[in-house]
């Protein structure tokens, strides 16, 4: 009789361990996530800021070791460095937010195949930049000429992209229906997702002041960079002397030059890619920030760590580039491209009601927005100056 109850004992034992095992491989307590910043802080209030706190939060949640690594330069071999690192460490989940990170997925994905690549907001071109010039070649920055898997070993990375283009609108005609018609456009560098905002705000723009039986105008230029500083703030000082009301500031800390020259003459900013009125109005002045173009990149991690890590659905991911915008055309806040239900300065004009139905009408394609970066957008209504790059 003991014999077989020690047999028995024995065999829940198996089965427990066995029952563990199976849960806590679906629960993803094989896998450890890191975080590479593109070189800048986690306390941008921007891309970096946001990633790791969604990285941290679905880690937190799902009782996974997670930590971040800082490059310590501006460019690709420091970067690749960080994922030898965060690999040396044991880390086989890798999130890396921003283009700058193309070269690094040339670069390290083939090195390490047993590790999954999960890239926010890398397009292939950006992927293709770097491929091409790798293999010796010259990219002529057309993807659609190219097969971009020939340049990267796709089976461990999942990109991730947005349709900026329709932020961009959103911002432009709230801009607009909110009463401003002096507006400026002030991009970081060009790169396609930079450009697409721009493209967008302008469409965003004209088609408010159609509705409206106006004529607006509107300063567009790049920075360069995608930092502000003395030079930059020096052109936008002009352009706001000059009447410029309201300058959509876009791309990493850019921001800086458009919210300083404002400041002078009580003008406002609009944000780009997370709600950044809580650091503008914070650093600048209260109400600076008249709304934000973003992109959902909190929910783009959560979303694609849980899928991937808890859900076992890597198949669903690996090799794929996907573009993210618009998910509902009833809750502005479930979509992937947005401005803030909070921060944004409704007012009679322009409500979060009159909101809601543009995003119910661009969901439906009856208010339609081009991607096309090929060419300037036709407008009506908004005379646009383009200035090129500033520096």
């Amino acid at each position: 009789m003991k014999k077989v109850l020690s047999l028995v004992l024995v065999l829940c034992m198996v089965c427990s361990l066995c029952a563990c095992g199976n849960s806590a491989s679906k629960g993803g307590a094989d896998y450890k996530v890191a975080m590479i910043t593109d070189y800048g802080d986690i306390t941008d209030q921007s891309f970096n800021q946001t990633t790791y706190e969604a990285c941290k939060k679905f880690c937190e949640d799902n009782s996974l070791e997670f930590t971040y690594y800082k490059p310590a330069g501006d460019n690709t071999a420091d970067r690749v460095a960080m994922v030898d690192k965060a690999v040396d460490e044991g880390y086989n989940v890798i999130v890396m937010p921003g283009y700058a990170f193309g070269g690094t997925i040339v670069e390290a994905a083939g090195e390490y195949p047993d590790v999954k690549f999960i890239a926010l907001d890398v397009a292939a071109g950006d992927i293709l930049e770097a491929g091409v010039a790798a293999k010796g070649g010259t990219y002529d920055y057309n993807p659609d000429n190219w097969d971009v898997k020939e340049y990267y070993h796709s089976d461990n990375v999942y990109c991730a992209i947005f349709q900026e283009e329709l932020s961009g609108y959103m911002a432009g005609y709230a801009a607009v229906k909110l009463g401003y018609t002096k507006l400026g456009f002030l991009g970081g560098m060009a790169v396609p997702a930079v450009i697409r905002y721009g493209y967008g705000f302008v469409q965003g723009a004209d088609a408010a002041a159609a509705e409206l039986g106006i004529t607006t105008e509107m300063k567009y230029a790049y920075g360069n960079q995608f930092y502000g500083d003395a030079d930059i703030t020096a052109a936008v000082d002009t352009w706001c002397a000059a009447g410029t009301e309201v300058v959509f500031a876009c791309g990493g800390g850019i921001y800086t030059s458009a919210a300083e020259a404002a400041q002078k003459t009580g003008g406002k900013v609009i944000g780009v890619d997370v709600d950044q009125a809580g650091i503008i109005d914070g650093s600048y002045g209260e109400g600076m920030t008249v709304t934000s173009a973003m992109k959902g990149l909190y929910p783009a991690t959560y979303d694609a760590l849980k899928d991937i890590v808890v859900n076992g659905k890597w198949a669903d991911y690996a090799g794929k580039i996907t573009t993210l915008g618009m998910i509902s055309g009833d809750d502005p806040e479930a979509n992937y491209v947005q401005i803030p239900m909070e921060s944004t300065q409704w007012s009679d004009a322009f409500s979060q009601d009159d909101y809601k139905k543009l995003v119910s009408d661009m969901f439906a394609g009856t208010v339609k927005v081009s991607n096309d970066i090929s060419a300037e957008p036709a407008t009506t209504n908004c005379n646009v100056e383009y200035l090129g790059n500033l520096k």
